[in-house]
C-alpha cells in the first residue's frame, strides 16, 4: 500500500527550522507535548530531527548554560544524537516497519528531497493491525477501520 494515504501533510506538522532557538523548541514541544520534532530548512528540505534527548544532553553539557543562552543558541549547533531517516513518497508502508521501531514518525519528502509531512508510528501500527486481523497483507485503505469517519 502507498504510504500516501497515512501522510500528515506538512502544513498540519509542528516543525522547526535549524534558525530556531532552544528555547523556542523546548516551548513548542512541551506546548504540543512532543518528545521529538522534524528539523526543516529554509529551503524546505528534511535535515533531521531534534528530540528530548538531544535538547538534555546540551543543558548536561553545557554547565553554564542560562536562560539568555537558552534564547540565543540555534539549533543548528545542538548535536543529534540519533538520525531519523526520511524516506520518499513512493515507499510502500512497508517499507516504514523498521524504521518506525525506533522512530515516533517518519518524515517523507518528494523528488527534490523537500519535506511533505510525516508517518506517525501510530497509523503503521494500526495498519499492521489490521492486517493481522483481517488475515491478508492487500488491504484496500478504504477498508481499514481508522479511515471510517
Amino acid at each position: 500500500m502507498n504510504i500516501a494515504f497515512f501522510l500528515l501533510p506538512k502544513k498540519d506538522v509542528m516543525y522547526l527550522t535549524p534558525n530556531s532557538t532552544i528555547r523556542q523548541a523546548l516551548e513548542r514541544m512541551e506546548y504540543h507535548r512532543y518528545s521529538a520534532v522534524p528539523l526543516v530548512d529554509e529551503d524546505g528540505k528534511y535535515i533531521g530531527t531534534l528530540t528530548e534527548g538531544d535538547l538534555l544532553w546540551e543543558l548536561k553539557n553545557t554547565p553554564d548554560l542560562n536562560l539568555e543562552k537558552i534564547e540565543q543558541t540555534r539549533l543548528k549547533d545542538i548535536p543529534q544524537k540519533v538520525i531519523n531517516k526520511a524516506v520518499h513518497i513512493d515507499a510502500q508502508i512497508e517499507d516504514l516497519l523498521t524504521l518506525a521501531i525506533a522512530q515516533n514518525f517518519v518524515p517523507i519528502v518528494d523528488d527534490q528531497k523537500s519535506f511533505i509531512g510525516i508517518i506517525r508510528r501510530r497509523e503503521i501500527i494500526e495498519y499492521c493491525a489490521e492486517v493481522i486481523k483481517n488475515g491478508t497483507d492487500s488491504l484496500n485503505y478504504k477498508k481499514l477501520s481508522f479511515f471510517k469517519e
